[in-house]
């Protein structure tokens, strides 16, 4: 492809086929022992001369060690076969630090990283490295994250904040401590990338939170935040849910791997 056309793509790195539903609620699921397959997705909000990215997704390295996931490519792959050089991509939102959210973060050098400082607090406290949750993060993906301290090019906020006219970040919490999520203005649609505030569109539909919960209180309060920025509610775009690929018109040479949003 020679030139993505702007607007905002989901893209699909990897998935977990055989996942199960029991791994996605909160509590008991009734019929937790049907699969509920997980993809994983990278969001490009792409202008005329410059590429948002939200998350950076894991390594196939990162993949192979974790087993039981389908690599597709990483999201500077796919990227440039979209004619999406690295280098257009000049700034880089972290949604949160799960291992599927911020790796390959070496792959965008010149690109500055937008992240909430709660986020970035709790993973370097002690904290972090108690009980289960330090399989919810690759340490070599922090160190990454930490080492842009030193390059200037890790932007920590608190709170909302514009990017541009268009293009928003707002702290929901609830999965993470310091989770946000991006709001897309195109013309009259507002479009919610919802990252982790609701993996699949049954989270937030059906007032169901995810399994892994830092706020509970908080998550629902993300359903409310996510609903109520978005245009229309089926601009609220979750961040793992396969219907994702369905629900949105492929990427010409792309079918099953990238859509377009807006």
């Amino acid at each position: 492809m020679d030139k993505l056309p702007a607007g905002v793509y989901a893209i699909r790195y990897a998935s977990r086929p055989l996942a199960k539903r029991q791994e996605h609620f909160y509590r008991r699921d009734e019929r937790g022992e049907e699969r509920l397959p997980l993809d994983y997705f990278v969001w490009a909000i792409v202008g005329a001369d410059d590429v948002i990215l939200v998350d950076t997704g894991y390594s196939r390295a990162t993949a192979q060690a974790r087993g039981g996931r389908a690599y597709v490519a990483s999201p500077a792959e796919t990227l440039r076969e979209l004619g999406v050089p690295t280098t257009r991509v000049r700034t880089i939102v972290i949604t949160h630090l799960h291992y599927d959210h911020a790796g390959t973060l070496d792959d965008f050098p010149d690109a500055v990283v937008y992240l909430q400082q709660s986020e970035f607090d709790f993973w370097t406290s002690p904290m972090a490295r108690r009980g289960e949750y330090p399989h919810e993060i690759e340490a070599e993906d922090l160190e990454a994250v930490s080492r842009r301290t030193a390059t200037g090019t890790l932007e920590l906020r608190d709170g909302d904040y514009a990017l541009n006219a268009n293009v928003t970040v707002h702290l929901v919490g609830g999965h993470t401590p310091g989770l946000q999520i991006v709001r897309v203005v195109a013309g009259s649609k507002a479009l919610v990338l919802a990252s982790d505030s609701s993996h699949f569109y049954e989270n937030i539909d059906n007032d169901r939170p995810f399994a892994i919960v830092n706020n509970l209180p908080a998550m629902y309060r993300a359903f409310d935040t996510a609903k109520s920025l978005a245009s229309d509610p089926r601009l609220v775009v979750p961040g793992h849910d396969p219907q994702v690929l369905g629900r949105f018109p492929a990427v010409e040479g792309f079918t099953g791997r990238v859509v377009r949003l807006i």
